[in-house]
């Protein structure tokens, strides 16, 4: 676990499976995956075995392990619903989720259609949880958009949309029952371009529905340079948090 992420719209991140595989255009760059195969081969480094997917749980509860309420990204280096990860496993991971109920977490995933069978199956106990936010990623109309529907199909009571890295243009979406938009652009070597109409295509309509919206970034080679300034300001809404403490 990290407690001082860099990624910006979250604190923390909590990583009990390790690895991936890619299945869409949004995976093409993955940082995840860039970073963890420098370290193949490093004798006892959590990525020695690169980016192979496998699952680690002895960092399961660790969750339990802050008294001070955090956002926790579950698995930004990798995918809780990939085929690979055993049902078992991911309740496993719900459970822990439910029960540190003081931290707020934010899943996301790719697999909208496991997200979705499981949330209304064995999961229905985890969706439900108003610390607990589901989420789907979307970076263009053929792979991501449909993905919203999947996940508006859920029991989940916070859904959001990371539309990142958004690729293309991807229309007006349905946005009935999302919760929060993030949006952002493609960062690191051979970044794809980000287009300004896209982002405030989005802005507006997230404004028109009364949804939070989070612009990220701008991306591209050095994305510290481009920033993530949009129209003049720059956009950090959050959905509403319910926060408990430590017990």
């Amino acid at each position: 676990m990290s407690a001082n992420s860099k990624i910006e719209w979250t604190n923390a991140t909590w990583n009990p499976v390790r690895g991936c595989t890619k299945i869409s255009p949004g995976c093409k760059h993955c940082y995840a995956q860039v970073f963890a195969e420098r370290f193949r081969g490093t004798p006892n480094h959590p990525y020695e075995q690169g980016f192979d997917l496998r699952l680690v749980p002895e960092k399961l509860y660790e969750p339990f392990l802050w008294a001070t309420p955090r956002m926790i990204f579950v698995n930004s280096m990798s995918d809780l619903f990939h085929k690979n990860v055993p049902d078992d496993y991911i309740e496993q991971v719900a459970r822990v989720m439910v029960s540190a109920s003081w931290h707020t977490y934010q899943v996301l995933t790719k697999r909208a259609d496991r997200l979705n069978a499981l949330l209304n199956g064995r999961l229905r106990f985890a969706a439900e949880q108003p610390h607990i936010w589901w989420g789907v990623s979307v970076e263009d109309r053929r792979y991501g958009v449909p993905r919203i529907k999947l996940l508006r199909e859920t029991p989940a009571r916070t859904r959001f949309l990371s539309i990142e890295p958004l690729l293309q243009d991807v229309g007006t979406l349905d946005l009935t029952g999302i919760s929060w938009v993030i949006v952002g652009g493609e960062s690191g070597p051979g970044a794809r371009p980000l287009r300004e109409e896209w982002v405030l295509s989005l802005r507006d309509q997230c404004q028109n529905a009364s949804v939070p919206f989070f612009f990220k970034q701008w991306g591209g080679v050095q994305k510290s340079r481009s920033g993530r300034m949009l129209a003049g300001r720059t956009y950090d809404a959050f959905p509403a948090r319910i926060t408990k403490s430590f017990t």
